[in-house]
């Protein structure tokens, strides 16, 4: 301890000559215990060691870990430097690890459970602890125009690369393949599941995905735990989370192999349905919290919200019969489904009241579906490696109700308000619907499983690229220039 406390202090920059020492107050006088001492020492050290991950505001000056500063400018000395010294940027696009020293002595309570690192893209790079054995080919059903690209990759794969291939049942019981005598050699040599009845999330090592964006969330409900890599060709109709080639297949799956690859981590949430959670009262705009024994507080007294609090049992205990719990990588979209009535639902952020969603429904989503239904229903496009959940409302009776951005560690709640005239239905990426009565709930936040997307180029040109190609975004006619025999238009009005 003694010796991290010494090296620590050593790193502290020395003051310049031209700084003034500071005022010793009286209490300095008397001779500090070496528990005090250390103290100081251990503050030091975290109150440098957060400056040195600063990034500065304007870009001006960065300092990184091991880099000393020789003298502190102070007073017209600093600014002089800001203006003529040229602006030095990071290589990254995220913020450092955030300062938690606030001044001489403000800081954040320590929690051994919160996470305040933000990855820097650069670093997220695809690396294999052991070679790759095991590989799932997901191919677009229903789709003719796929069966020799799917044939050409499972030949690649099996003959020249000398993997195990898993397929769906239903995929290598197509017409188009059973009768093919060609491919009746790798067939045979394919190893084939059925959803829903076997589990394969533990045994395969990277996914490869032949068809649109569907094919990317098929993949993703069937590892509801950890995901291996997903590798997707773009051979369907959008392709926005596709961003390889198949006619360069071989050069990028070896590269692939090979590792070293560029991968964004694609957040996903974890949602759960409680069915009979919430017991109806008999006064509008309250609920009773359905314990275990179907009872509320002592003496009969119900567990009713306050001041838009819910009791703290409420947010934490799982009573009720949880019937779905899943991960989703778009989005949880809550509607009226067949009823002309508005859906009246309640939503809460970490067991809080925020406020009542009248309209067609409401969208949850990830910054990878804010591309999807929520941006057709006007909310803003987030990168995938922005840590956030979005709201979306579905075309609200308000004028004022804007889509929001929360942050992603929190637990979103949506109930059937009392007053509803209706149920409501929800939906998992487009999977999974089911009707949403009195009594029931959806639980929602972040889950710590995403879904490691390979990169073509970088996380950040394929996401410019997807918006570009797929969405149109910003496609305008250029605004031709003026000629410079053409003077202002004030001018030739005088």
């Amino acid at each position: 301890m003694e010796g991290q406390e010494s090296s620590c202090s050593s790193a502290t920059p020395e003051r310049s000559s031209n700084t003034p020492e500071p005022v010793r107050s009286s209490t300095s006088k008397h001779r500090k215990s070496p528990k005090r001492r250390r103290e100081e020492k251990r503050s030091q050290c975290h109150h440098q060691d957060d400056q040195e991950h600063l990034l500065l505001p304007d870009g001006e000056q960065i300092r990184l870990p091991g880099q000393h500063e020789h003298s502190e400018p102070s007073g017209s000395s600093t600014a002089e430097m800001a203006e003529t010294s040229p602006k030095r940027r990071a290589h990254f696009l995220h913020g450092p690890y955030p300062a938690t020293h606030f001044g001489p002595k403000a800081c954040i309570l320590p929690n051994p459970t919160s996470v305040m690192h933000i990855q820097d893209p650069a670093s997220q790079r695809l690396t294999w602890n052991k070679p790759p054995v095991n590989v799932l080919v997901i191919r677009k059903i229903r789709d003719e125009s796929l069966v020799e690209p799917f044939k050409e990759l499972c030949h690649f794969l099996v003959e020249e690369k000398g993997m195990l291939v898993f397929v769906e049942r239903r995929v290598v019981a197509d017409v188009s393949l059973t009768t093919d005598e060609t491919f009746a050699t790798i067939r045979k040599q394919l190893c084939t599941f059925r959803e829903g009845y076997d589990d394969i999330s533990h045994c395969i090592d990277l996914i490869i995905c032949l068809g649109g964006d569907g094919t990317l969330l098929y993949a993703s409900s069937l590892f509801q735990g950890s995901v291996p890599p997903v590798m997707a060709f773009h051979l369907g109709s959008l392709g926005f989370l596709t961003p390889f080639k198949f006619e360069s297949y071989k050069t990028e799956v070896a590269k692939v192999f090979e590792g070293n690859a560029a991968i964004t981590l694609r957040s996903r949430l974890k949602v759960k349905v409680v069915k009979d959670m919430l017991q109806r009262t008999g006064q509008p705009g309250q609920q009773q919290y359905q314990g275990s024994g179907g009872q509320g507080q002592a003496g009969g007294q119900p567990d009713t919200e306050h001041n838009g609090l819910l009791p703290h049992g409420h947010a934490n205990s799982e009573a009720g019969n949880i019937t779905l719990q899943m991960q989703v990588l778009n989005e949880v979209v809550v509607d009226r489904g067949p009823s002309s009535y508005l859906s009246n639902v309640d939503l809460y952020l970490d067991g809080r009241l925020i406020t009542s969603v009248q309209g067609d429904g409401v969208i949850v989503s990830t910054p990878t579906g804010s591309t999807a239904y929520a941006a057709a229903a006007g909310a803003s496009m987030i990168h995938p490696n922005v840590p956030a959940i979005m709201v979306t409302p579905i075309c609200p009776h308000s004028l004022s109700f804007r889509p929001i951005v929360v942050p992603a560690g929190v637990e979103l709640m949506i109930t059937l308000s009392p007053d509803a005239r209706n149920t409501c239905w929800v939906s998992f990426d487009g999977r999974k619907r089911q009707e949403i009565s009195h009594g029931d709930c959806i639980k929602i936040t972040t889950s710590c499983y995403p879904v490691p997307s390979i990169c073509c180029h970088d996380l950040v040109y394929d996401w410019f690229e997807s918006l570009a190609q797929c969405l149109h975004w910003n496609v305008r006619k250029k605004q031709a220039r003026l000629a410079d025999d053409v003077s202002d238009s004030s001018d030739t009005e005088n």
